[in-house]
C-alpha cells in the first residue's frame, strides 16, 4: 500500500481541524510571551511541528488549548535558555511563567466575548460584515474599502464609525454582567 493508513489520516485531520480552530489563538499567546516577531514566528512554527509530531498522545475530547499551550509555553522556555545574551534576557523564566499563568486566567472570558462577538457580526448585514472584513481581518485601508464597496473615504469612515458602535452595543446587551469588569 503506498498511501498512509486511514488512522493516519484521520488523525491527521483531527489535528488539522484543531489547529486551525485554536490558531490564532495560539499565535497571540506566543506573540505575548516574546518580544520580537521574528521569534515568535519561529517559535510558533516549531511548537505546530513539535504538536504534530506529539498528537498521537493527545487524548481526543480533552482540552486542545491547555495541551497546545504546555507545549508552545516549553518551546518559549526552551529558546529563552538557549537565547540568554540577548538583550531581553531580563525576561526570566519567572516571569514569562507569570504572563503564561494570567494568559490561561482569562481564555473563558475571551471565549465568551469571541462568541459575543461572533453572533453581534451574525446580526450585521451582509455589505456590512464584507466592510469588517476588509478592514480588521484583510487590514485593507480605508482608501481600498471606499474603491471595493463603491464609496467615499468619508463615507467609509462614517459607516465604520457606525458598525463599530453597533457591535459595541450589541456586546453590551451579550455580557452585561461583565460591563464595567476589565
Amino acid at each position: 500500500m503506498d498511501g498512509p493508513t486511514p488512522d493516519v489520516d484521520d488523525q491527521g485531520e483531527a489535528f488539522l481541524r484543531l489547529m486551525a480552530e485554536h490558531e490564532r489563538w495560539l499565535a497571540a499567546y506566543v506573540y505575548s510571551l516574546l518580544p520580537g516577531a521574528a521569534d515568535a514566528d519561529d517559535l510558533l512554527q516549531e511548537a505546530k511541528i513539535v504538536m504534530w509530531k506529539q498528537f498521537g498522545r493527545f487524548e481526543a475530547g480533552t482540552h486542545f488549548r491547555a495541551w497546545a499551550r504546555t507545549i508552545a509555553l516549553n518551546q518559549v522556555l526552551n529558546h529563552r535558555r538557549a537565547e540568554k545574551r540577548r538583550p531581553y534576557a531580563a525576561l526570566d523564566q519567572e516571569f514569562i511563567e507569570a504572563v503564561a499563568a494570567e494568559i490561561d486566567r482569562r481564555p473563558e472570558k475571551l471565549d465568551l466575548q469571541s462568541e459575543a462577538l461572533k453572533h453581534c457580526l451574525r446580526k450585521l448585514p451582509e455589505a456590512h460584515r464584507a466592510i469588517v472584513v476588509w478592514r480588521y481581518y484583510e487590514d485593507c485601508g480605508v482608501e481600498e474599502i471606499a474603491a471595493k464597496s463603491d464609496r467615499s473615504v468619508e463615507a467609509v469612515y462614517r459607516l465604520l464609525s457606525r458598525i463599530r458602535k453597533a457591535l459595541g452595543e450589541c456586546l453590551s446587551r451579550q455580557q452585561p454582567s461583565s460591563a464595567g469588569t476589565p
